[in-house]
């Protein structure tokens, strides 16, 4: 069973990660981890966290000699904006409690709504945790994911399809590798080169107005094998598990997969995906209307869903909240922050999502050691082939 639980706070030490169940002799590198760190940190619209930090990944355990041992990894992201909170966030007694504390709510944030289920008067122990500072220890575990997808031949290409009220547009016959080239050169991950310009023209406008704005991200995932995931449970299905993991992200408000949404509004004829064998590919579709799954499993095709990410909450025009301590109308609380954070979420995403094919398939194939799993995928692929 794979699995991982995150640790530490936005202004805290450190942010922890212990991955349990990654098979043995996966190539892993801290540079590995630590290119995705930096593309999760990247992206035009960023705020002054992002001057500060320069996310470095260290493996604790696990790791030995570039290859994971099979005992459980420790990672750890240090927060280099500790220094300036050690006193204010120190675990102990000495803790400067009675500095910087936050009683002005932000709409949008889980502020009063964790304020209220934990019982705290001082949101800082909410917005501390809740913070989207959480998903860089998310992107490292989520690459450890995306290292053994790739020994797989299992590709990933994430890119930003709209930001604000400006929409990307590809060429229909572009394929994953033009799309990873041309989104990975782009400031935004956006590889509509006309569109990228407009977004950001369109972010510096809601800078200037101390606003924000937030944007949809695709990701697709290609050389997936039939089979992952499940029709029997709820739980076990490969969409669901997709679209909680995407949920999952701080400002995540909407998932959809193939069409998605889109489907509803078409007939059917124009909605699923017709079926077709031929002896070199076997089953095939012509359409992938599905995003690669159907009923809750895999079905050879391209994995591809989309996200919602609404704009950050934390605003430099802050909208009117009430006083948590003298219940007063007020204009709440300004922490640090983005005007659009579209591109780091992308990242994210494809963590999020690479890690969950990877428990998929380390369900369905099993196996202790990447040569052991890699006999098996390759083994079933050469099956399919043939059925």
């Amino acid at each position: 069973m794979l699995r991982f639980l995150t640790a530490g706070e936005s202004h805290g030490p450190v942010l922890t990660a212990i991955v349990e169940g990654m098979v043995a002799g996966l190539p892993l590198s801290r540079e590995y981890v630590n290119r995705q760190l930096a593309r999760r940190q990247g992206g035009y619209g960023r705020g002054g966290r992002m001057k500060i930090e320069q996310d470095q990944a260290d493996f604790l355990s696990g790791v030995r000699g570039g290859l994971t041992t099979g005992s459980p990894i420790t990672l750890q992201v240090v927060n280099k904006d500790w220094a300036n909170w050690s006193e204010i966030m120190a675990p102990g007694p000495e803790a400067r409690l009675e500095e910087r504390v936050v009683t002005r709510p932000r709409p949008g944030h889980a502020d009063l709504a964790g304020a209220i289920k934990y019982n705290q008067q001082d949101i800082r122990n909410i917005l501390e945790r809740s913070s989207a500072r959480e998903t860089a220890v998310r992107v490292a575990v989520g690459t450890i994911a995306r290292a053994l997808l790739a020994e797989l031949g299992i590709q990933m290409t994430g890119w930003v399809r709209r930001i604000g009220s400006v929409e990307a547009v590809l060429e229909e016959e572009q394929t994953a590798d033009q799309l990873r080239e041309l989104a990975g050169a782009s400031q935004l991950l956006c590889p509509d080169g006309q569109a990228e310009a407009a977004m950001i023209r369109e972010i510096d406008r809601a800078r200037g107005n101390g606003d924000s704005l937030g944007g949809v991200f695709e990701i697709r995932v290609d050389h997936v094998p039939a089979g992952l995931g499940s029709h029997v449970q709820w739980d076990r299905k490969l969409d669901s598990r997709l679209a909680g993991a995407l949920m999952s992200i701080q400002a995540i408000k909407g998932v959809e997969i193939g069409l998605g949404f889109g489907a509803a509004a078409v007939p059917g004829s124009q909605v699923h995906d017709e079926i077709f064998y031929s002896p070199e590919k076997s089953y095939y579709r012509a359409t992938n209307r599905a995003g690669g799954i159907e009923g809750g499993i895999s079905n050879g095709e391209p994995l591809v869903v989309r996200a919602a990410m609404k704009p950050i909450p934390t605003l430099y025009k802050p909208l009117r909240s009430v006083d948590t301590g003298s219940k007063e109308p007020f204009t709440a609380s300004v922490e640090r922050s983005d005007a659009c954070a579209v591109p780091a979420a992308c990242v994210v995403g494809e963590a999020v999502v690479a890690w969950e094919i990877a428990v998929a398939i380390l369900e369905k194939f099993g196996g202790d050691s990447l040569r052991e799993l890699r006999e098996r995928v390759d083994q079933w692929r050469s099956w399919i082939r043939q059925v």
